[in-house]
């Protein structure tokens, strides 16, 4: 009995010794990037005091933070976090770490690496509203600048990073360069990526330095002229990408293109605006409605902006043949791109508009 007292008593020694203080940092007062305007709340990407949609979910999917992540340099050897979202379950289409949890890259050799994940806890429900986790441990010494990217398809309330008790956190100043303001669907606010760090608008920034602003609205991108007018307000903008054509009907196209791009341009009238036909869905192969609809969306797509390619010699159109490569196994429902899809979406599109890009002095 004596023996197994003295080991349980050394177990309990090497434990305390092994055990780390951890404090936690507001990361509201570290850089909090991805706002094209800024907002009142912390971690909201469009304040919708300030504009109206007159669509509730519109509003909801503004307050999400989508696109947005912290800089923060820190020397501890474990990185943790405690945040807060709503209390919705994660959706049928979205891990539940792309909706509600957290992704973090550090900078190695002078490009960003993936180091960990932030799970939210799915296992107290009904309310899954509050989560706590280890995102990476045992890193070696030294200081490392890190990038953590916030839920992609929910609101964000609160975020404190935690770190070995000792160790510094410090914001980090904005690595990316441009402002390039990415519009869009589903596709765009990442519906099927694993991780919010993977949705294509994020991945296109990452890889190329760009500062990406992800204003994708899952449904609700339709040309509106509330969503014109935001955009409109957007100062010191660099280019415009659209993934425009997902939402709208041909109708709509017809009815809409024009006055959307007007209103853009009373403010921008020598950005590029780099629209992209809408995928070809899988969803089509075996649906005789769903063919007709979505062929008739793409062709509405490109007359409308192949017309005001007539007139305006900063818009520029592309093709989606590529998107979804041909082994129809790049996408989680037949519509919405899984990481895979955006890797051959971003294979197809990255060329063609860092070659646009290379026109207006941006690389």
């Amino acid at each position: 009995m004596k023996k197994i007292l003295t080991a349980a008593l050394a177990m309990l020694v090497f434990l305390s010794l092994g055990a780390q203080e951890i404090r936690y940092f507001n990361a509201a007062e570290l850089n909090v990037i991805g706002k094209a305007i800024p907002t009142a709340k912390d971690f909201t990407r469009i304040d919708t005091a300030a504009y109206k949609f007159n669509d509730k979910v519109i509003e909801e999917y503004a307050c999400h933070s989508t696109g947005l992540a912290v800089l923060f340099a820190t020397d501890s050897p474990i990185i943790k976090a405690r945040w807060q979202t709503s209390q919705k379950n994660a959706e049928e289409n979205f891990t539940a770490i792309a909706q509600k949890g957290l992704d973090l890259y550090i900078k190695k050799d002078g490009e960003w690496v993936f180091a960990g994940v932030g799970r939210p806890n799915m296992s107290k429900g009904p309310a899954y509203d509050q989560h706590e986790g280890t995102i990476v441990k045992s890193m070696a010494p030294g200081r490392k600048e890190c990038l953590l990217y916030l839920p992609l398809f929910d609101s964000l309330d609160s975020l404190f990073i935690g770190v070995e008790e000792g160790s510094y956190v410090e914001p980090v100043e904005n690595p990316f360069k441009y402002r390039i303001v990415v519009k869009g669907s589903s596709v765009t606010h990442g519906l099927a990526a694993s991780r919010p760090g993977m949705s294509y608008a994020a991945r296109f920034g990452r890889d190329n330095g760009f500062y990406t602003f992800n204003l994708g609205f899952s449904g609700k991108s339709k040309l509106q002229k509330e969503f014109a007018q935001y955009l409109a307000d957007i100062e010191d903008v660099d280019a415009f990408i659209f993934d425009a054509f997902s939402n709208p009907s041909a109708e709509i196209i017809h009815e809409d293109f024009d006055t959307f791009v007007d209103i853009i341009r009373a403010a921008h009238p020598d950005v590029p605006l780099i629209f992209m036909q809408t995928e070809r869905r899988e969803s089509r192969n075996f649906d005789t409605w769903r063919e007709d609809f979505e062929a008739k969306k793409q062709a509405a797509a490109e007359e409308e902006i192949r017309e005001r390619m007539k007139t305006d010699k900063h818009i520029y159109f592309l093709p989606s043949d590529e998107f979804l490569g041909d082994e129809h196994i790049a996408t989680s429902d037949g519509s919405h791109p899984t990481d895979l899809g955006f890797t051959y979406m971003l294979e197809s599109i990255s060329p063609k508009i860092l070659k646009i890009f290379r026109k207006y002095g941006i690389r």
